[in-house]
């Protein structure tokens, strides 16, 4: 779906359109005294926390905690508190449960923990958990003193130093080194900040968090693009004035994730340069997630736009190949898709360099050739050092009429079609020789080359074996209790659908199979086929349907009907 409205007036959009609004969000600002110490010492003497919501106070929390030690002298000049005060006070474990009771981070309004410093009293928090044996609910972190160092000038306050805030945005409760009036101070200073940014464009919960110096003019003039494209999950491509593709993301969201690009809570610099350039949004819209993904990896394939560094140049990926000649040799290749069944080849390898740690593990269990020319009836050339050390018969000496070196290629390519444990059972007694010998850089070299053929042989054998089956169908359970069912193709992503919660799929699982399309175009990139490979085998998928004939071993959960998919 392609989207080119005309310019809309900067005041038609703001922020609040993408995200969580902060009028809605639950704010729970927290404060601790400590008797000292480092925080797995979990000394906490007093705690205090405020819980706000659209800047109302809605709840206040204290209490006193008995820290197991005594209170230090200079703690209780600094902070009042004595060991008196702490006498008949519940033990840190309980006063931690009774705050996180009083916060309800569990709720459905996911309340955002704020802390001055966040380290120092979160640090404690999660220390008096482990201590105590409580579970630590997660809940998202605000620091007051670093939205103050992104969001105030150092010529508007001289320190970040919650006493000075304070003054700043002229706070009712000065800080006392006290827990409850040090959060009541706090909540000033987070309603001032959140006023700050709300003049910028700033008016939810993610533009705060990311919230990185204010978004140019330039840039929120732009948010128009985002107008009519769809809240649905997919991947959206940023094309410049002349139709040249600038960059291609995924999102669950399209419209939200396309409007973070106009605010403040974009600070790459690359992508600021890409939306200065842009002139038009297209969406496509995905049943998945995992659907979006491999569709991102076909655009940007298909279009290279200039801003996607990852996954640009698929051609990149690395092979190691038997070539096709009458005295073949290993060679490296270089391309995004499986090599022709012509081809007998291990990999992808992650780089060059393993790729050649292979070839040398390989050409040491065999006496294949490692000279670069071809050799002809008429070749005659003479043999190398590897001739005279017996690691080579040579059929470049007798013009190609060497006895045996067909032997030798059946062999490579047995290691290379995925039978190489006899050449790392032989390496292996290298490595071990060579650590009895104390020759450790050797062995280790020797460990590298090993590890780097059973990596490329692992690799391209899942490759081969998916590519292999006609027609697969997998379901794995989302996040809101429903199925994201997909088909794949002979290693490539054919078609998917979802199943909503407490819905019998079976109907759902029939309709896809009626959508796969009958012309699925190959070769297939294999980066789309790791991505298939990793969602079937993480643990969580569920084999629906296979083609007659074929086994699928990577799933956890053994093959299931469509109608077993409901409450499993």
């Amino acid at each position: 779906m392609s989207q080119s409205p005309s310019p809309q007036p900067l005041a038609e959009l703001t922020i609040a359109d993408i995200g969580q609004p902060l009028s809605q969000t639950t704010f729970v600002v927290v404060d601790l005294e400590t008797a000292g110490g480092k925080p797995a010492d979990a000394g906490i003497t007093e705690i205090g926390a405020v819980k706000v919501r659209g800047g109302e106070v809605i709840g206040e929390f204290r209490t006193f905690c008995a820290p197991g030690v005594s209170i230090p002298a200079f703690i209780s000049i600094l902070t009042g508190i004595t060991d008196h005060h702490v006498v008949g006070a519940p033990n840190v474990g309980a006063a931690v449960r009774e705050f996180l009771a009083f916060a309800n981070f569990e709720s459905g309004d996911g309340p955002v923990l704020v802390a001055h410093n966040s380290p120092f009293d979160v640090g404690f928090l999660k220390s008096a958990c482990i201590k105590f044996d409580i579970e630590w609910p997660k809940p998202p972190i605000l620091d007051t003193v670093v939205l103050a160092r992104k969001i105030l000038r150092k010529d508007e306050v001289r320190n970040r130093k919650l006493a000075t805030l304070a003054h700043y945005f002229s706070a009712p409760v000065s800080p006392t080194h006290r827990a409850l009036d040090d959060a009541r101070a706090t909540v000033s200073v987070l309603h001032g900040l959140i006023e700050r940014v709300g003049n910028l464009g700033v008016h939810d919960l993610e533009g705060l968090q990311t919230f990185n110096g204010p978004a140019t003019e330039k840039r929120r003039r732009k948010r128009y693009l985002a107008d009519g494209l769809p809240s649905q999950p997919g991947v959206y491509v940023f094309y410049d004035g002349n139709n040249r593709p600038l960059y291609v993301g995924t999102s669950t969201n399209i419209r939200k994730r396309v409007m973070s690009y106009f605010t403040a809570a974009e600070t790459r610099r690359r992508m600021t340069s890409m939306v200065e350039l842009a002139q038009r949004v297209d969406a496509h819209v995905c049943a998945t997630p995992l659907e979006a993904t491999i569709r991102e990896l076909r655009i940007i394939n298909e279009l290279r736009p200039t801003y996607n560094h990852r996954s640009r140049n698929p051609e990149k990926t690395t092979w190691v190949t038997m070539t096709n000649e009458r005295f073949p040799r290993l060679s490296l290749s270089r391309q995004s898709t499986l090599p022709d069944s012509q081809r007998t080849s291990i990999g992808p390898f992650r780089n060059g360099v393993s790729a050649e740690l292979a070839i040398h593990a390989i050409h040491q269990a065999t006496d294949l050739r490692q000279c670069k020319e071809r050799i002809t009836s008429k070749t005659s050339i003479s043999p190398c050092v590897l001739h005279e050390m017996k690691r080579c018969i040579a059929p470049c000496m007798t013009g190609g009429e060497t006895v045996g070196y067909e032997e030798i290629v059946a062999d490579a390519t047995s290691i290379l079609n995925g039978d190489s444990s006899a050449v790392s059972t032989k390496l292996m007694e290298r490595i071990l020789d060579l650590v009895q010998e104390e020759k450790f850089e050797d062995a280790a070299i020797a460990r590298d080359r090993m590890h780097a053929l059973e990596d490329g042989v692992y690799r391209s054998s899942r490759l081969r074996e998916i590519t292999s089956i006609p027609l697969v169908i997998a379901a794995q359970q989302n996040s809101i209790g429903g199925w994201d069912i997909h088909a794949f193709s002979r290693g490539r992503f054919a078609a998917g659908i979802v199943a909503p919660p407490g819905i019998d799929p079976k109907p759902y699982v029939l309709k896809l199979e009626d959508s796969i399309p009958t012309d699925i175009r190959l070769p297939t990139l294999v980066s789309e086929i790791e991505l298939i490979l990793k969602w079937l085998g993480n643990g969580q998928t569920r084999l629906v349907e296979i083609s007659e004939g074929h086994t699928w071993m990577h799933p956890i959960h053994a093959r299931v009907r469509a109608t077993e998919l409901i409450g499993g």
